[in-house]
């Protein structure tokens, strides 16, 4: 059977595999892999591992044997474990690091029982292919819209309120499990860098073309994290919508949405120490003083008035164009938050897209009734 051949990944992802299994490592897996992808390893990262060093310490063959044993009984664990109720229709699709013998021999036992196991052409190195074409070489696939505003203006709460009236959005925050300041660590750490391309590939490609998606403004950088090159790009030509509201009020905010940080008193001290570099330590004793003190509307306007607000204002200074539109908020509450994001659908909706040539046109978006 000839491999599948997919010509992008939205073409993959809409397959209709019953299953994609991928037969990789438990290592390799964690690193990346495709969405949606179960991990049945042929090997383990210890037996991966002892066969490598057979192969390039004594010689191919034993390998190979050694391999073949070790993959018949981790399949036979896997038919016990996940693969025990497949009915005799089951279609699912395998892959390995480059679509060879590991998710050959395993889709060969799988055919041998009866189901329609294909392999994967490349394996993920194909697969990670058309993630590269997609992020690193061809231009951004849909009109963008950047959300901007100083740190505190709950952009990333809006773009998920958007989303829910029908708004495009890519939460890139999200994606990169990162809030995007000194502040933005989130439990559990960030994916890899590859596994972050993938989640971004994801997203672009369920996409209409036909319309704007907005993203939240940001550097080139999400805590370790970089954006691709098409993105970016595409940020930085875009269209924004520039959001604004008081220190107090967005104190607030902050002081509420970062109680998973302030909880943790070790932690908060850990980052404000982080600005040592950047500030007197006189300041930085202050701040440590308002955390201990539990203060934290106190302390989020003043990191916010003497630390990010400057750094925005500078930021900003070296855009070419100002924001298409710019939106007051004066309650940052759930209901004020609601009121903002119907504002900012009609925004959207009204924006105009810069073409090839440098002209702004209008992105040809009619916003919901």
């Amino acid at each position: 059977m000839m491999p599948y051949a997919p010509a992008t990944l939205a073409e993959l992802l809409a397959a209709g595999f019953d299953d994609i299994i991928d037969v990789r490592s438990p290592a390799e897996y964690a690193e990346d892999h495709i969405p949606g992808a179960v991990n049945l390893p042929a090997l383990s990262n210890a037996e991966r591992a002892r066969v490598g060093t057979v192969y390039v310490q004594e010689s191919r063959f034993m390998a190979r044997r050694m391999g073949a044993a070790l993959v018949a009984r981790n399949v036979a664990a896997h038919l016990e474990g996940h693969l025990v109720g497949k009915g005799p229709r089951y279609r699912p699709l395998v892959y390995c690091w480059r679509g060879g013998q590991r998710s050959g021999s395993v889709a060969t036992i799988l055919r041998q029982i009866g189901w329609q196991a294909e392999t994967l052409e490349d394996g993920w190195r194909g697969y990670r292919r058309m993630v590269v074409e997609m992020l690193y070489k061809a231009p951004f696939p849909a009109p963008l819209a950047v959300l901007d505003g100083n740190t505190g203006t709950a952009k990333t709460e809006l773009l998920h309120l958007m989303a829910a009236r029908g708004v495009q959005v890519i939460d890139l925050e999200g994606l990169a499990r990162h809030r995007g300041s000194l502040f933005g660590a989130r439990a559990g750490g960030q994916p890899s860098q590859k596994a972050f391309e993938t989640a971004l590939a994801r997203a672009m490609a369920g996409l209409d073309s036909a319309r704007p998606v907005v993203v939240e403004a940001e550097s080139n950088k999400i805590g370790d994290l970089f954006l691709p090159p098409a993105l970016w790009q595409a940020m930085q030509r875009a269209p924004r919508v520039a959001l604004a509201a008081p220190l107090a009020e967005r104190a607030a905010y902050l002081a509420r949405s970062y109680a998973d940080l302030t909880e943790d008193r070790a932690e908060l001290a850990a980052v404000i120490d982080r600005l040592r570099p950047y500030h007197a330590a006189e300041r930085i004793e202050t701040w440590h003083a308002l955390a201990r003190e539990g203060a934290f509307e106190a302390l989020a306007a003043a990191l916010m008035e003497v630390h990010y607000d400057p750094r925005y204002a500078r930021s900003a200074l070296r855009r070419a164009e100002p924001p298409q539109h710019r939106i007051e908020m004066t309650d940052m509450r759930a209901e004020g938050l609601a009121a903002t994001a119907d504002r900012l659908e009609q925004a959207v909706a009204r924006l105009r897209q810069p073409d090839a040539g440098g002209t702004v046109r209008s992105a040809g978006h009619k916003h919901r009734a």
